[in-house]
């Protein structure tokens, strides 16, 4: 039985006022969802892209006794989420037919994603990246944004199967892992074996250091990469036949791995595979630092095996095969955090992006907006009313507004969390985990009273790390990223795989032990600390920290 008992609540006060839809509303523990929007958000993401609006899906096909619904509300312009709990009646219904199906999502969802559901994912991509948009009506267009939406849904069903496979794959190895090894799980061991050495993401970065060698082994390339900015090294390029030549190799590499954006839960960001400069930056990035992919793989690979090796050392040789079957099981799924955020959360809102610019040009054409882009200020209904009927309201107008009034919010610091916080939604509700929950509500008073130079956050990646801030507020400004810096940011997202490769630290304000800035960190063997909430606000470029990923304590030392 859910237990509802209050332990906190925050309801709005000037600095922050919030607007209840009723009692209901108010009753829910809605937390700031940072780890997916940490910027304002664009009203047409929220009406129709928004993660959240496929959650149900999840509790109901998988008969979830730990909630009914997932839902996303919007308070100052940002995105706060909210899990609605199941009543007694349904879960003691849906708990045995929970445990019943799980194992099997475990076991054989490996098998089912690769003969199954990535051609179908491909297929759809493939739909998308050919259709002949500029020889396209408007109405033909809007047919084709209803069919890139019912790809969405479809893809993000196909994101909560990963999401649970691998949850259960997971959740039965640590169980394992608990019950056989003496001393029980030691979760420092488990983030080392966890992790992924063969992902999308592993693939995009040996592209990248590909592409780097061809300019290092050309003296016309490196001659071009003597540019100050990515625009005056694409500008020497265009000047040469060989340099022509490297562009192109440059949009092939985009065409399959440039299908994301800044922030990939968004439409308002311009993709890689739009403006080939990130690209540019990369690459240039990787010749200044020599780095070397291989080498960082086979660190990952010598740490998970060493993890691996020190575990079985703490078993009983009876128990040994038992939890060779729950590793084996995890360690084909550790792939699909990567995977499932370059197929999902970079491809498909990046297509749907794409689609909604073509329309948005129409648009423009007809006399309806001023820009392409303006039509990320519209929700969907809007957008079909103002397609069919061009005069029914100044779109021109509205966007605008809109647009001013996300330029507002980003002078606002959300909130951790708003509502009634309860004990069933901050101790029995599991993926709030993934925001750093209950250690970000716990700690809230406590962080108030931290000296300046101390900041508390959650110990995401082992190792202790001292050296040179870089407070990085989004991806547009990795080129200013040196090696060998420890990055501090609000957020991370697969955007910034291309930086992890320069950072010796990292620290976030948001994320929790399994978030993406945890994960990333543990494969790269960067010690990490997540969750602080502070961060950004505490430490500059150029102050001197230090980073306990073991006990996740940050100290500002200079």
């Amino acid at each position: 039985m859910p237990d509802l008992s209050v332990l906190g609540t925050f309801f709005g006060d000037p600095s922050f006022p919030i607007e209840w839809k009723d009692k209901q509303e108010k009753s829910l523990h809605w937390f700031y969802d940072d780890l997916h929007c940490p910027q304002p958000i664009s009203p047409m993401y929220f009406d129709i892209g928004g993660w959240g609006l496929t959650c149900r899906y999840m509790y109901k096909r998988f008969g979830l006794p730990f909630g009914y619904d997932w839902i996303a509300k919007k308070v100052n312009n940002y995105v706060y989420s909210a899990i609605v709990p199941q009543d007694d009646e349904e879960i003691a219904r849906l708990g045995p037919y929970f445990g019943l199906v799980l194992p099997i999502y475990a076991t054989k969802f490996f098998q089912w994603w690769n003969d199954r559901l990535v051609p179908e994912v491909l297929r759809n991509f493939e739909f998308l990246d050919t259709y002949p948009y500029e020889a396209a009506s408007l109405a033909e267009l809007m047919v084709l944004f209803e069919d890139a939406l019912d790809i969405q849904e479809r893809h993000f069903r196909i994101h909560w199967l990963i999401n649970m496979a691998q949850f259960a794959s997971f959740l039965n190895f640590q169980a394992v892992f608990a019950e056989v090894v003496e001393g029980g799980a030691d979760p420092i061991l488990n983030g080392k074996i966890l992790v992924s050495i063969d992902d999308r993401n592993w693939d995009s970065i040996r592209g990248l250091c590909a592409l780097r060698d061809q300019v290092k082994a050309d003296a016309v390339l490196r001659e071009a990469f003597m540019g100050e900015t990515a625009s005056e090294v694409s500008s020497a390029l265009g000047k040469t036949d060989k340099g022509q030549e490297f562009l192109g190799k440059v949009k092939e590499w985009a065409k399959e791995f440039g299908f994301k954006a800044m922030y990939t839960h968004e439409y308002i960001f311009q993709l890689w595979v739009e403006n080939n400069a990130p690209i540019i930056e990369a690459i240039k990035g990787y010749l200044e630092s020599g780095y070397d992919v291989e080498v960082d793989l086979q660190k990952v690979r010598d740490s998970q095996n060493a993890a691996i090796a020190e575990m079985f050392t703490k078993v009983k040789e009876a128990d040994k095969p038992r939890l060779q079957e729950a590793l084996d099981m995890a360690l084909k799924m550790a792939p699909m955090t990567p995977d499932h955020h370059f197929y999902f959360d970079q491809g498909t809102y990046a297509r749907i992006r794409l689609v909604l610019l073509a329309v948005g040009r129409k648009l423009v054409e007809n006399g309806v907006l001023s820009d392409a882009e303006d039509i990320m200020y519209l929700n969907y209904d809007e957008l079909r009313h103002i397609s069919a009927v061009p005069n029914a309201f100044d779109a021109k107008a509205l966007t605008r507004k809109r647009r001013d009034e996300n330029l507002e919010a980003s002078n606002i610091r959300p909130r951790d969390w708003a509502g009634t916080v309860t004990k069933w939604s901050l101790y029995d509700e599991p993926y709030k985990g993934l925001w750093g929950f209950p250690e970000k509500f716990t700690k809230t008073a406590e962080r108030s009273a931290e000296p300046s130079d101390l900041i508390t956050g959650l110990a995401a990646s082992p190792g202790v790390v001292e050296g040179v801030a870089r407070y990085v507020k989004s991806p547009t400004e990795f080129d200013q990223v040196k090696k060998g810096e420890i990055m501090v940011c609000k957020m991370t997202n697969p955007a910034c795989v291309v930086v992890f490769t320069k950072i010796k630290g990292l620290v976030t304000d948001a994320g929790g032990v399994l978030a993406h800035p945890a994960v990333v960190s543990r494969e790269f063997g960067i010690p990490a600390v997540v969750g602080t909430s502070v961060a950004t606000e505490k430490i500059k470029t150029g102050m001197r920290i230090r980073v306990n990923g073991n006990t996740g304590v940050v100290e500002i030392i200079g």
